[in-house]
């Protein structure tokens, strides 16, 4: 069998159109050798990094992280979202991370918390901004889209669709009606916050029984990739800049959520010497990726990033 073990370590990065042609990370582009195209996207990417039987079945990972206790119900997350109407329609502007507090999160659930019960779910507060629905029947669940493939679209568009999302478009529904006048949404518009004026629906499932990576471990804070890397039995590093100048060879370091200028400015000291070091494979959100080795930077003769 062939050896399979990485060679590399492996660097998770933002959309390659983000990188205008001056930052420093094209550099390592220039020099660097292009390899195949990998998933795009975050789940995609995850994906890529870590194998589970059926997909990723993000509400149950995420509820295993958080509070232990995910066994063997299905699970779909049920996240505090920010919906913004146009003329169109209406867009989904953020989803989680919305800077609530605890308190604030039992206050918008109190109310919803009978609707779902009444659908035959029971809706959980796992954190303020990570909330789930634990499934109490086994049915068939219809396609949900991830928040990323709905950000800032129509969110009619990415909602179920047919008669096997009839009764989850009916609870969206009913879920905005709840909380468009909630006095926790009254209190945040009155500070400049934005409401919490839906929940997104995604990542349905249960808990797998066993996920596997090539990965050695993790340098990151994403709370999906800690819960696949936690689930697959290898460590995890915070992101700090320590932990980024420990990698080695078969780790991640996850810088997707991070912005091309906070990369410039915080990151590319310390992958600039990891490069001069070790090889580095970049991989783009968006599918591009590179393999640089040390010794690329000898090609003083490529000028251009490709």
């Amino acid at each position: 069998m062939a050896d399979t073990s990485p060679t590399s370590i492996e660097c998770w990065l933002p959309n390659l159109q983000r990188f205008d042609p001056s930052h420093p990370l094209r550099t390592l582009l220039t020099r660097g050798d292009r390899l195949e195209d990998g998933a795009a996207g975050y789940l995609g990417g995850l994906a890529d990094y870590f194998q589970c039987r059926g997909g990723i079945p993000a509400a149950a990972l995420t509820r295993e992280h958080l509070l232990g206790d995910a066994g063997d119900a299905s699970w779909l997350s049920a996240d505090p979202a920010w919906i913004q109407p146009d003329l169109s329609g209406a867009r989904l502007l953020a989803c989680g991370h919305l800077q609530l507090t605890m308190d604030e999160a039992q206050s918008l659930a109190r109310p919803l918390k009978p609707v779902f019960g009444d659908a035959g779910m029971i809706l959980e507060i796992s954190s303020p901004d990570r909330w789930h629905l634990r499934l109490l029947s086994q049915s068939p669940l219809p396609e949900f889209a991830a928040p990323e493939q709905a950000l800032g679209e129509d969110l009619y568009d990415h909602l179920p669709q047919g008669d096997a999302g009839r009764r989850w478009r009916a609870l969206f529904n009913e879920v905005q009606v709840i909380l468009h006048q909630h006095p926790v949404n009254v209190e945040r518009r009155s500070h400049g916050l934005p409401p919490v004026n839906s929940l997104w629906l995604w990542g349905g499932g249960p808990l797998p029984q066993r996920v596997t990576t090539q990965l050695s471990g993790v340098v990151g804070d994403d709370l999906l990739l800690l819960a696949l890397a936690k689930r697959a039995g290898i460590p995890v590093q915070s992101r700090d800049v320590a932990s980024v100048n420990a990698a080695r060879i078969g780790w991640l370091i996850d810088l997707q959520d991070q912005s091309a200028e906070d990369i410039a400015a915080a990151w590319w000291p310390s992958l600039q010497a990891l490069a001069k070091q070790q090889p580095l494979t970049l991989s783009f959100a968006s599918g591009e990726r590179w393999l640089y080795r040390p010794w690329h930077r000898l090609r003083f003769w490529r000028r251009g990033a490709r």
